[in-house]
């Protein structure tokens, strides 16, 4: 039988501090094999000149595909109006 795996699921809720940071929770910078000083690319969906979503990649996975992959899932999730609260 083949396994279900969901590509895309909320691994963390974090909290922005007073100087803008966030920190990455440990046990996904190890799932996520992250290591000190990694470039992490800041890739924003923008609905009504509004960024309302934010997604981070590693700079050495970007590629041409990002935009393709991307762009349908976030769209998706800008015209369900998001997450509800």
């Amino acid at each position: 039988m083949k396994s279900e795996q969901t590509c895309c699921h909320i691994d963390a809720v974090v909290t922005m501090d007073s100087k803008g940071q966030i920190v990455v929770p440990k046990d996904i910078r190890e799932r996520a094999k992250l290591k000190p000083d990694e470039k992490l690319a800041l890739i924003g969906c923008e609905k009504d000149g509004e960024i309302c979503c934010l997604v981070m990649v590693k700079t050495e996975k970007l590629g041409r595909s990002v935009s393709g992959v991307l762009g349908p899932l976030l769209k998706g999730v800008v015209d369900q109006g998001g997450a509800e609260e």
